[in-house]
């Protein structure tokens, strides 16, 4: 028997050509964002709004800010640390917090706290993810006013198409995208490797920035505006947020090695490139990036610069689907269609919905927003606060599951969060001038996502008190002695120790049931996957029930009569195919019962009105299943 994405893995350990296929997808997906900061990030960080004039000092000190910032942010607490947390192959805030404390059960205290800090990160993600692809392609499409200024009228028409393509191609997966976005990614990295490295030929002195004291010397000397010019800083380093939650897309090895062999190196040539030519020529401050290229190399770095941009998109949106699926199995979400895009390497998805909302959030920021600077106003925000959330969460992973003394652990924290807050610090200026967007995101998501999981314990408890006990239930079969009719009936419920209120209705109004019931409850588990040998538990509560639990992981695709057929190789035969499927699907009413707020409980109705089909979501077939309606006051 095939088995089902679900279950497939790739090696936790690749190597030959599996490996470098690997890291070139890596190269495609993770590392676009990051790599395509140098488009607007050393031209942000001497915008004229800061006050800081492209100076020797105050080049070789922005300069060294970069170099460290990457050094800290990204090898340091990134690949070097935060990658090693992983929950079994997965990474994001998430799956993060659910290392931490659980996520399926209500903590108290501050575990609790920890459960909001993880749920909010994962919220503002979206925000990100909206903004990344809006100012990456826009930055790079803007070289066309450079090239040609009286095409300039045409940068936000192009842009738009662009972002349209974009989001058009991403049902063809990651791994398909991988294989096409990697090699040019390649390309682009050396691009930039290249251009940089010309520059900094003519002034090899640029490379002295390395020295920290030059960032030490430029906040002295600058004070207050200097403190400003870090939010533009941080901007090197946005998609370090992204490489973490699509770990589980290619793996920590590959991710690795691409950035040692290639990006790195390709990144720091081009910055300390563009702080050369601005010590040589001032005036290029406006756009130093496309200022590095010869008039012949324009319209091509346009070209390679834009697809470079479009790779860029991808870690955001990449990440954004691998957080909503694990969002919707640990029950924070309403279940969404999601399909896999690999038989090979499990992780890879796409969810049309999450994807086209995206696409229009995009869309509106360009139109709303015009160029790229105005939008490098509102980027910041939201990546330093999930970078703050996941340095404090993961104090608590190296104290709790790596069992690290406090002082290691202190020290460790200590030092990215000082790094973190800095760059939070510098960004929060930002607010009214945009930053105000990711903020609102996040706060719309993670209200649906409290709303959705404080609203399944009410409807839970709401099912549980017009429900039967098994006991009570086997009682009641004795002493009522319903009529059994032929075939097996399957119900699907929450509770794995109380009688499905499907189950209930036709007891009650028919007095009848079938021969063979099965009472299904489907669980997900705080990991990311569960073996199939630990897929099933079956147990026999007689009178020719079973109550069946089937076992997933929060980022698996459950296929229940899958699950079913493969109880034979346990001793039991439930004859999935003659078998009727029993669901359960509530009207709910918004009341004044102790409970959420009337506007939550409305919200919630509405979310549970607009959910995927359990049908289509477990893979019944269609044709099998009884859905039974009832009336619930939420």
């Amino acid at each position: 028997m095939t088995s089902s994405p679900s279950d497939q893995v790739h090696s936790p350990d690749p190597k030959g050509s599996h490996l470098y296929a690997l890291t070139l997808g890596a190269l495609g997906v993770v590392y676009g964002d990051i790599g395509t900061s140098p488009l607007y990030a050393l031209r942000e960080a001497f915008h004229e709004a800061h006050g800081i004039l492209p100076t020797p000092d105050n080049i070789f000190g922005v300069l060294s800010l970069v170099f460290w910032a990457l050094i800290i942010v990204i090898t340091l607490k990134y690949l070097t640390f935060i990658l090693r947390a992983d929950n079994k192959g997965e990474g994001g805030v998430l799956a993060l917090t659910s290392l931490v404390t659980p996520l399926q059960k209500q903590p108290s205290g501050g575990r609790f706290i920890l459960v909001l800090l993880g749920l909010f990160g994962t919220s503002l993600l979206y925000g990100d993810g909206i903004i990344t692809p809006a100012i990456s392609v826009l930055s790079a499409v803007e070289g066309i006013g450079v090239a040609t200024p009286q095409f300039s009228s045409y940068v936000i028409p192009i842009t738009v198409g662009i972002l349209i393509g974009i989001f058009a191609v991403q049902k063809h997966g990651t791994t398909r995208v991988g294989k096409v976005f990697g090699p040019v990614t390649v390309v682009w990295f050396l691009a930039i490797a290249t251009l940089g490295f010309v520059q900094v030929i003519k002034l090899p002195m640029v490379l002295a920035a390395v020295n920290p004291l030059h960032g030490v010397d430029f906040f002295v000397r600058n004070q207050g505006n200097g403190f400003l010019v870090l939010g533009s800083v941080f901007l090197v380093v946005t998609g370090g947020e992204a490489l973490y939650a699509d770990m589980g897309h290619f793996g920590r090895k590959p991710i690795r090695r691409a950035w040692g062999f290639l990006v790195l190196p390709a990144l720091l040539l081009n910055y300390f490139g563009q702080g050369a030519l601005l010590i040589q020529n001032p005036e290029a401050v406006g756009n130093p990036f496309y200022r590095m290229a010869p008039e012949w190399a324009l319209y091509p770095l346009v070209g390679i610069a834009t697809a470079a941009t479009i790779i860029a998109s991808q870690a955001l949106i990449s990440g954004a689907f691998s957080l909503t699926m694990q969002a919707v199995q640990l029950g924070y979400l309403p279940r969404v269609h999601i399909a896999h895009t690999s038989a090979k390497t499990r992780g890879q998805i796409y969810i049309p919905g999450v994807n086209w909302l995206l696409m229009i959030g995009c869309i509106g920021l360009v139109l709303g927003f015009r160029t790229s600077s105005n939008l490098a106003g509102a980027y910041g925000v939201g990546v330093t606060t999930i970078m703050v959330i996941t340095t404090l969460l993961f104090f608590f992973v190296m104290r709790d599951k790596w069992h690290w003394n406090i002082v290691a652990a202190l020290a460790v924290a200590s030092l990215f969060l000082f790094v973190d807050l800095g760059f939070w610090a510098a960004n929060l200026h930002k607010i009214p001038h945009g930053g105000w967007f990711p903020l609102v995101v996040g706060a719309f998501v993670f209200t649906l996502m409290t709303t959705w999981k404080k609203g399944r314990v009410i409807l839970a408890e709401r099912l549980n008190d017009e429900s039967y006990s098994l006991d009570e239930l086997n009682s009641r079969i004795v002493k009522e002695q319903p009529f059994r009719v032929p075939g097996t009936a399957i119900y699907m419920t929450r509770n794995a120790d109380c009688a499905p209120p499907a189950l209930v209705l036709n007891l009650r109004h028919h007095h009848s049931l079938h021969q063979r019931i099965v009472l299904l409850v489907v669980e997900t588990h705080e990991m990311p996957y569960v073996e199939k040998k630990d897929r099933l538990d079956i147990q026999p509560l007689g009178d020719n029930i079973f109550r069946v639990k089937v076992r997933y992981g929060f980022v698996q695709e459950p296929d229940i009569p899958s699950a079913l057929k493969a109880a034979a190789d346990l001793g039991y035969d439930f004859d999935v195919a003659n078998s009727t499927f029993f669901l359960g699907r509530e009207n709910l009413l918004a009341t004044h019962r102790p409970g959420m707020a009337i506007w939550r409980e409305k919200l919630f109705a509405v979310m549970s009105r607009n959910a995927w089909r359990a049908t289509t979501f477990y893979n019944l077939p269609p044709a099998a299943v009884v859905e039974v309606g009832s009336q619930i006051e939420l």
